[in-house]
C-alpha cells in the first residue's frame, strides 16, 4: 500500500456557535471552556449595552454608541447583528473570516437571531444550543441573578421561551443540569469536531491508492 503525498491543504479552523436563554449559565461554561482548550478563540461581539460591573472592553465586549454601531451595520461589517432585549449585538465580519482562513477555531457566543444568520453563511459551523433544567429552574435563575421587577423577569422568561422553539434547528443540544457534566459534555463535542476537520484534512492529504 502507497500514500499519494500532495501539497499540504491549508486546514481550515471550525466555528463553533453556542446559544442559550439568559440565565441558563452559558457565559460561565464558556469561559470554563475556554481555560481549559487554550487553542480555541473567543469572538468578542459588538454592544451597544452598557458594561457589568464585572465586565472589560476587548475581552467580554467591545461597547459602542448605537450610532457608532449602526455605522458598521450600514457598511457591511457584521457577519451577523441583532436587537436583544432593547440593545444591539453583532459579530465583525472581517475578524471571523480572518481567524477561520488562519486555521483558527472560534467560538460564538450568540442568541438565536444571530446564529440563524451565521448558519447561512458559515453552513459548517457547529452549532450548540444549551437548554435550561426547567422553566422553574430557569426563572430561580434569572431571580438570583437579576433581581429588580418581576416584570423583567417575565419578559426575559418570554425570550428564553421563543429561543427554546429554535433549538431544534441546531446540531447539538446539552441540558444544563450539572455545570461539571455540562462542561464535559462541552468539550467533548467540540474535541470530537476538531478531530472530524482534522480527519478530513489528512484524507486530502494523504490518497491511497
Amino acid at each position: 500500500m502507497e500514500f499519494k503525498h500532495q501539497m499540504p491543504e491549508k486546514k481550515k479552523g471550525v466555528v463553533f456557535i453556542i446559544s442559550a436563554p439568559s440565565g441558563t449559565g452559558k457565559t460561565t461554561l464558556v469561559k470554563k471552556v475556554m481555560a481549559q482548550l487554550p487553542k480555541l478563540q473567543f469572538s468578542v461581539s459588538f454592544t451597544t449595552r452598557p458594561p457589568r460591573p464585572n465586565e472589560k472592553e476587548g475581552k467580554d465586549y467591545r461597547f459602542l454608541s448605537t450610532s457608532s454601531f449602526q455605522k458598521m451595520v450600514k457598511k457591511g461589517e457584521f457577519l451577523e447583528w441583532a436587537k436583544v432585549l432593547g440593545n444591539y449585538y453583532g459579530t465583525a465580519r472581517a475578524n471571523i473570516e480572518d481567524l477561520e482562513s488562519k486555521g483558527i477555531d472560534v467560538i460564538l457566543d450568540i442568541d438565536t437571531q444571530g446564529a440563524k444568520k451565521v448558519m447561512e453563511e458559515i453552513d459548517d459551523a457547529i452549532s450548540i444550543f444549551l437548554l435550561p433544567p426547567s422553566p422553574k429552574a430557569l426563572k430561580e435563575r434569572l431571580l438570583k441573578r437579576e433581581g429588580g421587577p418581576l416584570e423583567r423577569i417575565k419578559f426575559r422568561l418570554n425570550n428564553a421561551e421563543r429561543e427554546i422553539k429554535q433549538a431544534k434547528k441546531y446540531r447539538y443540544i446539552i441540558v444544563n443540569e450539572n455545570i461539571d457534566e455540562t462542561l464535559e459534555k462541552l468539550k467533548a463535542i467540540i474535541i470530537a469536531e476538531q478531530c472530524r476537520r482534522d480527519k478530513n484534512s489528512i484524507l486530502k492529504e494523504k490518497i491511497m491508492k
